[in-house]
């Protein structure tokens, strides 16, 4: 079972490379962050077009979440529970076959010191809530998306210049810790352990060319999950393309 994750910063936009990835990758579930339109909106028959399925939850022009997918989502939770008063479209969950996939797009932050941080931090505390109550489930799940956490300073190609902002602060570092102290896996690092390896580069300053990126896509894996993951990598391909979303997808497998 092939699950990816990739924020597409604007379906729509993106749109011709969404298609010619899911072509060529074949992912059997494809989370999607920042897609940016109302559910009316998602360019469902060209998706279905290729054989897959979708369920999304959106808002005009920004956040949006989506799981695209080979075979249909069951048992399907919209919004990270915690706080009904949230309408802000930023998880999706459901069920494909034995495995539980959810769909993040985790808040920003910045700047930090604001409101906008202290919303950060507050939902890190209820997906670190719903995380544990997955784990008492006892069933394989991954927690897949932006999480807009740079986890250590080998995951940014400068340290120095983001050591105030959301995605480094200290606060924001220790919630994604703790989440995997939970016992969760971070699925890239159980394979590569090579610093400076990334998932997103700003369309400013030339950092695709120059390679200044940061990894803050991320797949957490449960117990059960992990131990049945055979690969895991980023892909870079679409990163390079014109019109390209500032992101790129990674994915992982899980063996039957």
């Amino acid at each position: 079972m092939k699950i990816a994750s990739w924020n597409v910063n604007s379906v729509k936009a993106r749109l011709p490379h969404l298609l010619a990835w899911l072509e060529e990758a074949q992912p059997d579930v494809l989370c999607l962050q920042e897609t940016k339109c109302l559910e009316s909106d998602f360019p469902l028959l060209e998706v279905k077009g290729l054989g897959y399925r979708v369920e999304c939850i959106g808002q005009r022009a920004y956040n949006g979440v989506a799981l695209v997918s080979k075979q249909p989502a069951l048992d399907i939770q919209r919004g990270l529970p915690g706080a009904p008063e949230d309408d802000q479209a930023r998880y999706i969950e459901a069920d494909f076959g034995e495995v539980r996939v959810a769909s993040l797009y985790l808040p920003n932050g910045n700047p930090s010191g604001t409101d906008k941080f202290a919303y950060k931090l507050a939902w890190m505390d209820r997906l670190y809530d719903r995380t544990r109550e997955l784990l008492r489930r006892e069933i394989p799940f991954v927690l897949a998306g932006d999480y807009n956490i740079v986890p250590t300073d080998e995951d940014v190609y400068d340290p120095a210049a983001f050591r105030d902002d959301a995605l480094c602060r200290p606060e924001s570092r220790a919630r994604f810790r703790a989440l995997n102290w939970l016992g969760l896996t971070d699925a890239y690092r159980a394979f590569h352990r090579e610093p400076h390896k990334y998932t997103f580069w700003d369309y400013q300053s030339g950092c695709w060319p120059r390679d200044w990126g940061l990894r803050i896509d991320h797949l957490l894996l449960s117990p059960h999950a992990a131990d049945r993951i055979a690969d895991c990598d980023i892909d870079k391909k679409p990163r390079g393309k014109d019109r390209a979303s500032d992101h790129t997808p990674i994915w992982c497998e899980l063996a039957a």
